[in-house]
């Protein structure tokens, strides 16, 4: 662990390190909730001969991830999120919050998690992006509804270019 306080350029990784993690969250048990870690999978399985990408999964995002987070060259989150249109894609870039009072300890949102990353060790990804698909139902079942199994090809295109773009330095 760097101590607080010691400032490591944007982007440098450590020797060994990932160059593009994928940082997934989701619960498989909640339907289109669980639209993360399916993509986390079929990234794992992607990109697993591919050198410099990792790829994380969890339920939710925790404090401890942030470690990970300053550690990479680039990262790219992945969500579902209930506030879009369900099936509907969308990837955009993710800046820092600075503001960490009344921090979360048990959940964090890709903001937060960069912003502590940063606190914590100095560092930050290059850049970061955040890929989302709409959920439609976060009913208990582990099938997800019309519209995102609609939007699974399109989502696993999306990260696919992105990650293609992250590893290119763009």
């Amino acid at each position: 662990m760097k101590p607080v306080g010691m400032v490591q350029p944007a982007g440098t990784v450590k020797p060994g390190r990932a160059r593009c993690l994928i940082l997934a969250c989701g619960n498989t048990l909640r339907s289109d909730d669980g639209v993360g870690p399916w993509l986390a999978a079929w990234a794992q399985e992607r990109f697993d001969p591919q050198a410099g990408v990792s790829v994380i999964s969890r339920q939710q995002w925790t404090p401890e991830l942030a470690e990970d987070v300053a550690s990479v060259e680039t990262v790219l989150f992945v969500d579902c999120a209930m506030d879009l249109k369900p099936g509907t894609v969308k990837l955009v870039d993710v800046e820092p919050v600075d503001e960490t009072q009344g921090l979360a300890t048990h959940h964090l949102g890709a903001a937060e998690l960069l912003g502590l990353a940063r606190a914590l060790f100095g560092s930050l990804p290059r850049r970061a992006l955040m890929l989302t698909v709409g959920g439609g139902s976060t009913e208990l079942g582990e099938l997800f509804s019309p519209p995102v199994t609609a939007a699974l090809p399109i989502a696993s295109a999306k990260m696919e270019d992105a990650v293609a773009r992250l590893m290119r330095g763009e």
